[in-house]
């Protein structure tokens, strides 16, 4: 494995206590004084270190030297803005996790598939026998690999799911694979423009020697200096829905077989996959009508090629809070194949202007209206296109209820 950098110098301000940064601060505290700031209340068990609730850490930044800002924390919050005037040190829990590990990383970004991507990589390995660790933005936090309490085995592969705004927080961040799925627009109301978002997802590739290797959509030129690999060629036999999973298939193939991993392993992995909780998950059949659970869907490229996975007969559910961005990609395959559209959330009436449907104001409410208008051989599809802060903590808890729902 290439050297890592050695972390900068603590103390350390760690904004944001949710999952990453938690993680982030328990690895630290063997480093040097730890101290959290959140501006709510923290999400985790703090005990551990020093820990500030309803504040946004400006008063605290003259006793640290570096600051360590979670995903969620936007880089125009005042204490990071303030930390770069100090010049202070401000990095992300990715990087600084990646420093302390010796692990092969396989790195996976994109818009959409990441998660199935991972955990198909992940099943890829396991099949394979080679040691393998799945984490990032999405699950175990790498932090807590990376910590003395859970120090991972050096010898697994480390597979780790890599958000855009994890991504604009690196500096050294250089994997052994970095994979880019697709870019879609996304993530605006934090990003600004999508050649913003673009720039923080192609860093996963910009520190890459040539040992390296770059997985990429086909005619795709990534930064860096990888050796660059498309994944345009088909895929084995696999279990999941829909010509997007393929294309992830694809990735990981890819991915897979350019680091050595035997071709019979990754055919095994690929048709054993289950898929993940949350993306096209089938919950239930009742009176010949399926349910899907898509809450991951939280944008409208995501949603799109959910809908494309069904023929027709389907009964969208689509709406959440707002990302910024438009939802007219959506108005054709939902035309094609939709016979219902049933609308929830904050985006609600601006889905109803630009994709057409029903607004029926809660998720309970559009399974019901679903569950009523739905003939045997249709599909209830829950893939709202939106993020879920709106009316949820996150996109698993909705998902959750939409089980519930179902199964009830």
């Amino acid at each position: 494995m290439k050297p890592r950098p050695a972390l900068p110098p603590g103390p350390y301000l760690v904004v944001g206590l949710a999952r990453s940064g938690i993680a982030a601060a328990e690895m630290l505290t063997p480093y040097g004084e730890v101290i959290g700031a959140d501006s709510g209340e923290p999400r985790g068990d703090t005990a551990g270190f020093e820990a500030h609730d309803h504040t946004d850490g400006l008063e605290l930044l003259d006793r640290v030297q570096t600051v360590v800002k979670s995903p969620g924390v936007p880089k125009e919050a005042p204490v990071i803005a303030a930390a770069h005037e100090r010049g202070l040190g401000v990095v992300g829990e990715l990087e600084l996790a990646w420093r302390l590990m010796p692990n092969e990383f396989v790195a996976v970004t994109g818009t959409n598939g990441k998660t199935t991507t991972v955990e198909l990589l992940g099943e890829i390995h396991r099949a394979a026998g080679i040691p393998v660790l799945v984490a990032g933005n999405v699950g175990t936090a790498l932090a807590s690999l990376a910590s003395l309490a859970g120090r991972a085995d050096p010898a697994a592969v480390v597979v780790c799911e890599c958000s855009s705004f994890q991504l604009e927080d690196t500096e050294h961040f250089a994997p052994e694979c970095a994979v880019l799925l697709n870019v879609a627009e996304d993530h605006l109301d934090r990003h600004g423009t999508l050649e913003d978002y673009r720039a923080a997802k192609l860093r996963v590739f910009a520190n890459q020697g040539p040992d390296d290797v770059a997985v990429v959509p086909g005619g795709f030129d990534p930064p860096g200096q990888g050796r660059v690999v498309g994944f345009d060629a088909g895929a084995w036999e696999l279990r999941l829905r829909g010509a997007h999973n393929h294309e992830n298939a694809m990735a990981a193939t890819a991915a897979a077989l350019a680091r050595g991993v035997p071709a019979e392993a990754v055919q095994r992995g690929l048709a054993e996959f289950p898929g993940v909780e949350h993306r096209l998950e089938e919950v239930a059949e009742r009176g010949g009508v399926l349910y899907v659970n898509d809450s991951k869907a939280t944008n409208p490229a995501s949603a799109r090629v959910a809908v494309e996975a069904f023929a027709g007969g389907i009964h969208l559910i689509l709406g959440g809070s707002l990302k910024g961005g438009s939802y007219e990609e959506l108005r054709a395959p939902v035309r094609e194949r939709a016979a219902g559209v049933y609308l929830i959330g904050e985006a609600a009436e601006r889905l109803r202007e630009e994709v057409g449907g029903e607004v029926v104001g809660d998720l309970a409410s559009a399974v019901e209206a679903a569950r009523v208008a739905a003939a045997p051989g249709d599909v209830v599809l829950l893939s709202p296109a939106c993020a879920s802060f709106d009316q949820y903590e996150n996109f698993e808890a909705r998902g959750r209820h939409f089980k519930e729902l179902v199964l009830a």
